[in-house]
């Protein structure tokens, strides 16, 4: 501990000396030193007249009018034209659920693979015929 404070002490001290030296040499009289300057800071030199030829212009890009193209002669709207949305017809093909009821097959499928009957509880699995 006493380490400690012997050393703070000792800085204090020595920075208390230090600014009593500084603020006495700047108390110190001192004839003044005033010096007048009045300049541009660039030298003053006469050079002949220089030349600088004009920046290289390209010429404007040469206009080509947008192509004429005559209306047709008349327009007509195309046909009118109704096809009736696909229906799914039953094809020859039948499908077995578990041996107890037979529906109509929506679409073809090879003959003893596995099939779907669509019903009102959702599909319902079976053996194609």
């Amino acid at each position: 501990m006493t380490d400690w404070l012997m050393g703070a002490l000792r800085r204090m001290l020595t920075l208390a000396v230090l600014c009593a030296a500084g603020f006495g040499v700047a108390g110190v009289p001192q004839p003044a030193q005033a010096r007048v300057w009045v300049g541009f800071g660039f030298p003053f030199l006469v050079a002949p007249p220089v030349y600088y030829p004009p920046p290289a212009y390209y010429p404007p890009p040469t206009y080509y009018p947008p192509p004429y193209y005559a209306p047709p002669p008349m327009y007509s709207p195309p046909p009118v034209s109704y096809n009736p949305p696909m229906q799914y017809s039953a094809s020859s093909q039948s499908c077995i659920v578990a041996g107890t009821s037979v529906c109509p097959m929506e679409h073809p499928v090879a003959s003893d693979s596995s099939c779907y009957c669509t019903t009102s509880q959702g599909r319902v699995w079976g053996r194609a015929t």
